[in-house]
């Protein structure tokens, strides 16, 4: 386990400044300066510290994931390797673990996606790519399957590249948008999956759609989608650190309105979904509910920034 070098945020906020609701007015009950958001088939987006006060600590682990293909494990996360000091044709986007969408008790292995689709994977099998294949645009994301069988690769362009088990369902490739697509998650109940713009635009394949923030006032482009482990809903994040809740995605706080050292750059869901992390391209980690804090890389110098995080 790495020493705690951010010290970790209370999850609990003292004050709310502001909170958006979905077609209806948000009922706010607050007791002891706690902020509880019915973000059930809407959104919550908070400028204080967290919103439903975790019943329990649970253990947990988080990997951060740098651009430079280097991965930084914190937690009971156990190191399988990298790419960092190695050429790489393309920056890595992201990474998801082979329990991304449950519990980490099935295994300890990753995959790491380049830009170009490139894919690495570490002790787990490696399903294909789109390395040295013609892209209209660069992936931007890669999501796992619940059973850690298969993988989607998502394009800026909508498009998405399906290996191993993972079926395609469909993609927004060759659709004109508002906005690139800037992540895609796993829907662990139906075996599709979500696309997410820049917007706050959600695209559902085989997948229930709860809602999104397209065509709706953002104060940072949003950059990342986490879905529950259910999935029942959803989280989207956007660079400011700002979090929006949909479906049975509980708001537990976030880094809107606050001074940040360096944009969020993704999000993670707990196990049983009653918290997440945010990270940080510095490589700072931002806990939320039942997310214990394990550590950082905030304050050190990288030789890349992060790109995000997984199991």
């Amino acid at each position: 386990m790495r020493a705690f070098d951010l010290v970790k945020r209370n999850p609990v906020a003292t004050a709310v400044a502001g909170v958006l609701a979905a077609g209806a007015a948000v009922t706010l009950a607050t007791s002891g300066g706690t902020f509880f958001s019915p973000a059930f088939y809407g959104y919550g987006y908070g400028y204080g510290g967290a919103a439903v006060p975790p019943p329990t600590v649970q253990t947990a682990s988080y990997r951060l994931v740098a651009a430079d293909g280097g991965v930084f494990d914190f937690g009971t996360a156990g190191f399988q390797g990298s790419e960092g000091g190695v050429h790489l044709n393309a920056p890595v986007v992201g990474g998801t673990d082979i329990a991304s969408t449950g519990s980490t008790s099935a295994g300890n292995g990753y995959w790491l996606a380049a830009a170009d689709g490139g894919v690495f994977s570490f002790n787990t099998p490696f399903y294909g790519s789109m390395g040295g294949k013609h892209l209209n645009a660069p992936v931007v994301g890669i999501a796992s399957t619940q059973n850690s069988k298969g993988y989607w690769l998502a394009a800026k362009d909508g498009g998405v590249f399906s290996f191993g088990n993972a079926k395609f369902y469909g993609s927004m490739g060759g659709t004109a948008l508002n906005a690139p697509v800037v992540g895609i998650a796993p829907d662990p109940a139906t075996g599709g999956y979500w696309l997410v713009g820049a917007d706050g635009g959600v695209f559902s394949f085989n997948a229930p759609f709860f809602g999104s923030m397209g065509g709706k006032h953002l104060n940072a482009p949003v950059v990342g989608i986490a879905s529950t482990p259910n999935g029942g809903g959803y989280w989207l994040v956007a660079a400011d650190g700002g979090v929006f809740s949909f479906g049975n995605a509980n708001f537990y706080g976030s880094e809107g309105g606050k001074t940040l050292n360096a944009p969020v750059v993704g999000m993670m869901s707990t196990d049983n979904g009653k918290g997440y992390w945010l990270v940080a391209k510095d490589g700072g980690v931002f806990s939320f509910g039942d997310a214990p804090f394990e550590g950082s890389e905030g304050g050190k110098t990288l030789n890349a920034p992060v790109v995000g995080m997984m199991d």
